[in-house]
């Protein structure tokens, strides 16, 4: 992908919690999950302006 950054946001405390769980049931890190969840994001938005 290429070199990483650095990336600072505020979340809901609900949502870091559940974050958390989801990275310890899948053995992940949470920028692993996060950057996952940011490139589904993106490409749903890529893919509705080629609509």
């Amino acid at each position: 992908m290429g070199e990483k950054k650095v990336f600072s946001t505020r979340l809901d405390d609900e949502v870091v919690k559940k974050l958390k769980h989801l990275a310890v049931d899948e053995d992940s890190s949470l920028g692993e999950l996060l950057e996952e969840a940011i490139q589904d994001l993106l490409d749903k938005y890529e893919k509705e302006k080629k609509k």
